[in-house]
C-alpha cells in the first residue's frame, strides 16, 4: 500500500445518521474545558458502584472492512470508529464534542505556539502491561511525525508533519517542538500512544484503551476484550464487544431484527421506524460530517465556476435530505457543518437556493446551452450516497446535464478517487476532528486531501496564517473569509451534515453518539 494511499482519506462514510442536528457543547481552539482547568479531572468520570452491572458483551454493526489497525496509519473513519476503544492520544474527545487531557494531564503552549510541553499522567499500562511514560510518548510522536531515524521524514499523520522535534525534559514532562508557531495543533494530540519501540500495531494493536484486541476475522468481525488495568477507574463494564461487518444498511437492519447485533449506528429515519421500540432505542446526534457532491476542479467542464455554480442552483438540498435521510439533515450551503459553531458563516446560508432558470443561463454562458454528460462515481457499500447520486441524477437532467452514475467498491473509490482524484464527480461524505481546522486544510492547494483539486491563493495563504493567530476574533474572520471564497468559486457542491441515528438494543445503556465518527464502548453496560 502506497505512503500516499495510506495519508489519503479523512473522507469516508456516510450511510445513514440520524433526526435533527443536536447542539455541541463543542470546546473549540483557544478554550479550556473544565479538565484542563483541573488537571485531576479524568475525561470520564466513572467511578466504582456496588449497583452497577459489569461483564456481558455487546455486539456493533459496523459496514466497513478494517483498513489498519495502526493508529498512525489509519485514515478511514470506519478505522478510526473501531480503535478509538484501543488506543488513546494525550488528549481525547468526549461525546459534546470537547477536547479533553487524556495520557497528559496538562499542556502549556508557548507563547508564539512553537512549543507544547506536556504532562504525561501517572499510573497507566499498556496493554501488554508496560508502565507508560515519557519515552513511550516521545517514541510514538516522532513516529508519527515522521521522525524516527528509520523513517523518511514523511509524517504518518499528516497534520503533525509541522513536528521538528520532540524530547523529554529532565522533569519527566515531553517537549514538542514545531518548525513555525502553530495555535491549532492541540486537538491533533489525540493521535494514539503506542509502547516505546512497538511496531507490531496492524497485527497485535497495543495501547492503552478501555479494550484489548482480541481477533480479527476478515469479512466477520473484530473482537476486543475488556482491558482489567485501565486507567479509568470502574471502566469499562462489558468482558467483550465484538464489531461486525454487514454487508449494508439493509443487512444491518436484518440482524438487528433477528437479534444477532446489538447496536448499529447508520441507519435512516425509514429504517429506525421499523424496529419494535420495546427492543431498541434510537439514540440521536449530529454527525458533524460533510456530505458533499464533489466537482473535480481540473477535468472539463468542471474546471469552469460557471459550471460549477450552474449544479449548485439546480439542485434542490431540502428534496435531497428527504429522499435519502427521511429529513434527518442539515442543509448546506459550504464546506463546513454549523456545528462549528461560531467559525460557521450562516450568512451564506441559503445562497444556493434552487433556481432552474439561472442554473440554465449560467451552463449556456459557460458554453453548455443544451447541457452535458458527466459520471459520478459513488462507493457501492454507502447506499446513502447512491441513492444521493440517483436524486442528483434526476434533479440535473431539468438542466440537461446527464449523469451517468458508476459503483465502484469502497478499496477501488478510495485508490481511483480519492487518493489518484481520476474522476469527475463523486458522492461522499467528509469527516474530520472536531476543530475547523481540520475541516478546512483539506482545500490546502498543496493537501493530500485536496481530492477535488481545488486551489486558490488566498486561500492558502489564509489557511497558513491561521495557525499563527492567537486571537479568536481574528481566526473566525479568517474561517469566514475562506468559506466566503470558496462559495464565490463555487468550489463544490455542498449538501447537507446528515445526523446519526444509531440502534440501541434494549438491554444495554450508556451509549452515547458522538458529533464525530467514534463507536465508544467504555461506558455501555448491561441494563439492570
Amino acid at each position: 500500500m502506497s505512503k500516499a494511499f495510506k495519508k489519503a482519506v479523512s473522507a469516508i462514510l456516510g450511510l445513514s445518521l440520524c433526526a435533527g442536528l443536536c447542539a455541541c457543547n463543542s470546546q473549540l481552539p483557544g478554550e479550556k474545558s473544565q479538565a484542563e482547568l483541573d488537571p485531576d479531572v479524568s475525561t470520564t468520570d466513572a467511578s466504582v458502584a456496588e449497583d452497577v452491572t459489569y461483564g456481558g458483551d455487546a455486539v456493533v454493526g459496523i459496514t466497513q472492512e478494517p483498513s489498519s489497525f495502526d493508529p498512525h496509519m489509519a485514515v478511514a473513519a470506519g478505522d478510526k470508529e473501531l480503535i478509538f476503544n484501543i488506543y488513546e492520544g494525550l488528549y481525547k474527545f468526549d461525546s459534546t464534542g470537547t477536547l479533553n487531557p487524556c495520557l497528559a494531564t496538562d499542556c502549556e503552549i508557548s507563547e508564539d505556539s512553537s512549543v507544547y510541553t506536556f504532562t504525561i499522567r501517572e499510573g497507566v499500562t499498556f496493554h501488554n502491561g508496560d508502565t507508560l511514560d515519557a519515552d513511550d510518548v516521545v517514541y510514538s510522536l516522532k513516529r508519527a511525525a515522521g521522525l524516527l531515524d528509520t523513517q523518511d521524514g514523511t509524517a504518518l499523520v499528516a497534520e503533525l508533519d509541522c513536528i521538528k522535534d520532540v524530547e523529554k525534559s529532565d522533569d519527566g514532562k515531553v517537549v514538542v517542538t514545531l518548525e513555525s508557531g502553530n495555535s491549532e495543533l492541540l486537538s491533533y494530540f489525540t493521535t494514539g500512544i503506542i509502547p516505546d519501540g512497538y511496531d507490531n500495531c496492524e497485527s497485535a494493536p497495543v495501547g492503552t484503551g478501555p479494550f484489548m484486541f482480541d481477533s480479527y476475522t476478515i469479512g466477520e468481525n473484530v473482537t476486543l476484550v475488556k482491558n482489567p488495568n485501565y486507567w479509568q477507574n470502574g471502566l469499562p463494564y462489558l468482558d467483550t464487544v465484538t464489531f461486525k461487518i454487514c454487508a449494508d444498511m439493509d443487512s444491518g437492519l436484518l440482524e438487528l431484527q433477528n437479534g444477532s447485533i446489538d447496536i448499529f449506528p447508520y441507519l435512516d429515519s425509514v429504517r429506525a421506524d421499523q424496529l419494535d421500540p420495546s427492543q431498541f432505542t434510537i439514540e440521536s446526534n449530529g454527525s458533524n460530517m460533510v456530505q458533499i457532491f464533489a466537482l473535480n476542479n481540473a477535468v472539463e467542464p468542471l474546471n469552469d465556476p460557471l459550471v460549477r455554480e450552474a449544479i449548485n442552483l439546480a439542485i434542490n438540498r431540502e428534496d435531497i435530505i428527504e429522499v435519502t435521510m427521511g429529513g434527518a439533515g442539515v442543509e448546506l450551503t459550504t464546506a463546513m457543518s454549523p456545528a462549528m459553531g461560531t467559525y460557521y458563516d450562516s450568512s451564506l446560508d441559503g445562497t444556493y437556493t434552487q433556481n432552474i432558470d439561472e442554473a440554465k443561463a449560467l451552463l449556456a454562458e459557460a458554453g453548455y446551452p443544451d447541457g452535458f454528460e458527466l459520471t459520478v462515481t459513488v462507493p457501492s457499500n454507502y447506499l446513502v450516497h447512491v441513492n444521493t447520486a440517483v436524486e442528483l441524477a434526476s434533479e440535473l437532467s431539468a438542466v440537461g446535464i446527464d449523469l451517468e452514475i458508476e459503483q465502484v467498491d469502497w478499496a477501488t473509490w478510495l485508490e481511483t478517487v480519492y487518493t489518484n482524484r481520476q474522476y469527475e464527480s463523486t458522492v461522499i461524505c467528509l469527516t474530520s476532528d472536531y476543530a475547523p481546522y481540520d475541516v478546512l486544510q483539506r482545500y490546502a492547494s498543496d493537501s493530500s486531501d485536496n481530492f477535488i483539486n481545488y486551489s486558490n491563493e488566498e486561500v492558502d495563504a489564509l489557511l497558513a496564517q491561521i495557525p499563527t493567530l492567537a486571537d479568536t476574533d481574528a481566526k473566525t474572520a479568517a474561517y469566514h473569509d475562506i468559506l466566503n471564497i470558496m462559495v464565490e468559486d463555487n468550489a463544490s457542491c455542498y449538501i447537507q451534515d446528515p445526523t446519526t441515528l444509531t440502534a440501541v438494543s434494549t438491554r444495554l445503556t450508556g451509549y452515547s453518539v458522538y458529533p464525530m465518527y467514534v463507536q465508544d464502548m467504555s461506558q455501555v453496560k448491561l441494563a439492570e
